[in-house]
């Protein structure tokens, strides 16, 4: 009898959640073969037989929230599970009914697909996702079995946590099969479908007379054959328009967010459309027609559940002040050409207030600290996650050892998170093992705000937008640059006090900068 157990998911994580068995009790499994998956706060993983047999219990159901090193079930030993059954796909990559029985062959031992003027097709795999990017899901397909394609012509666009890309043809020619469809969870090196060299007519005569498959997207524009852009069909489904409401500008008639700017703009109304789905609460029928329901992306499901079980576990509180920008502004203006011109990155206040912060931290290390079981974990490190906004959701890549960081090194590695994270290429490891986080809404035009902590932290910093204010100084008014900060905290580990302390210690080193360079 062999365990299989929860293995190492990674630094600093100790549970995840069963999202799926691909096995049932009973069922034969090869060695190696996937047998569940396992999802935690940043990635998906799948958990594969440790031996040959026969599932002969699962102890641990989906839906269950299980420790690194539990036990998940046991295989029991067995000739006849030597050969992984052809009858059990991973779920995720189930084929259609009604595709010809010869494309369900696996890649690596099936003969490649003959294209219908007898020529080898070519197939269309999954590419590298970036390092520990291992599994993608299908959210849209460009083409349709039976029809032409160039070289390099997007096929498939795939999307992951982080980012979402498209997969070209290797090859010009017609879609002679498609392996998966909208939806589908698929592997690194798993097949997308394949390409027979030739004209359209090409393909195979079933696969021409076989219904379209409906993606759930908006319809490719009337001027081409290309569906809208992602940021494009994000502002169409924002603004309720289709994408024949809109003249694309794009490649081969694709529209792309500008034109939905555009066509808004010019006035375009958008179109009533059936409800895609029963609502989630009665409503009136007019209304009813004008939602539409949307799967939430991974990182989005993410991003809700840890924000929702911060609040379900700390004591939050948020207590606020207000800082004089005028002394960092003028030395940024003073300094910012020549810090360019040296060290190759602007001289932004982000670096201003990572140092205040790890002063502070120190000061106060309280706010630096988490809480484990019944223990209080003090951190002598000052590793600060900047909160970054993308296209797909708030990630948090982290500043390790800012404490031993000069301003540019902190400007410098906050530039490329940014960049990264745009590009969805952030690495796992990057957004791990934060002790504090800085989030600053005022690139948005946040006047105020009270940030939620990113567990399980016991701190996180506000910034919000510079705005000239009346202040009293020395008995005069004046107009001051000011800006409003706050900072949420766990009360269970932080004290009114403390947290007050924090943000004085803040708003003393960013009106006197010079505090930071005498580490006072």
């Amino acid at each position: 009898m062999t365990d299989i157990r929860v293995p190492n998911l990674g630094e600093s994580v100790t549970e995840a959640t069963i999202s799926q068995w691909y096995k049932s009790q009973g069922d034969a499994v090869a060695a190696d073969e996937p047998l569940l998956e396992l999802e935690t706060d940043k990635v998906t993983v799948e958990v594969p037989a440790p031996a040959a047999g026969t599932l002969s219990e699962i102890t641990a159901k989906s839906g269950e929230t299980v420790e690194v090193g539990a036990l998940l079930g046991q295989i029991a030993d067995g000739a006849g599970a030597a050969a992984k059954p052809a009858e059990s796909p991973k779920p995720s990559e189930a084929k259609p009914a009604e595709k010809p029985a010869e494309t369900e062959q696996k890649a690596d031992t099936a003969p490649a697909p003959a294209a219908a003027n007898g020529g080898a097709a070519t197939e269309v795999k999954v590419p590298t996702l970036g390092e520990s990017v291992t599994e993608a899901t299908v959210s849209q397909i460009l083409k349709k079995e039976g029809e032409s394609i160039g070289a390099d012509e997007p096929f498939i666009e795939l999307e992951t946590d982080k980012v979402s890309v498209e997969v070209p043809a290797p090859v010009a020619g017609s879609i002679a099969s498609l392996a998966v469809k909208v939806g589908d969870t698929v592997e690194v090196g798993g097949l997308l479908g394949t390409i027979a060299a030739g004209a359209a007519g090409a393909a195979p005569a079933a696969a021409k007379a076989e219904a379209p498959k409906s993606d759930g997207k908006p319809a490719a524009s009337g001027s081409g054959n290309m569906p809208p852009a992602p940021s494009a069909r994000k502002a169409l489904t924002e603004a309720g328009l289709s994408a024949d409401q809109v003249d694309g500008s794009g490649r081969r008639g694709q529209v792309l967010k500008g034109d939905v700017i555009q066509a808004l703009e010019k006035g375009v109304a958008a179109k009533a459309e059936a409800p895609k789905a029963p609502p989630r609460a009665p409503t009136a029928a007019d209304d009813a027609s004008r939602e539409e329901r949307v799967t939430m992306t991974r990182l989005r499901r993410t991003i809700a559940r840890r924000l929702k079980d911060a609040q379900n576990t700390a004591a939050m509180l948020t207590t606020f002040n207000d800082v004089d920008m005028t002394a960092v502004m003028e030395l940024r203006k003073e300094y910012k050409d020549v810090f360019e011109k040296k060290h190759g990155v602007k001289l932004g206040f982000m670096a201003f207030f990572a140092k205040a912060c790890v002063q502070a931290l120190k000061d106060v290390p309280a706010v630096n600290a988490e809480i484990d079981g019944d223990d209080l974990i003090y951190k002598n490190y000052y590793h600060l996650g900047i909160a970054v906004g993308t296209d797909k959701g708030l990630v948090v890549p982290v500043l390790r050892d800012a404490d031993e960081l000069s301003f540019a090194g902190i400007e410098k590695t906050i530039a490329g998170f940014g960049k990264r994270a745009r590009d969805g290429q952030l690495k796992l490891e990057e957004m791990q093992g934060g002790t504090f986080t800085i989030t600053n809404g005022g690139i948005y035009g946040s006047l105020m705000s009270t940030p939620i902590l990113n567990a399980p932290q016991s701190g996180i910093l506000g910034m919000h937008r510079i705005e000239q204010r009346p202040v009293a100084i020395n008995g005069q008014v004046v107009i001051r640059p000011m800006m409003y900060l706050a900072l949420s905290y766990d009360h269970r580990i932080v004290d009114g006090k403390e947290a007050v302390t924090f943000l004085v210690r803040v708003k003393e080193a960013i009106e006197d900068p010079q505090r930071l360079l005498l580490d006072l």
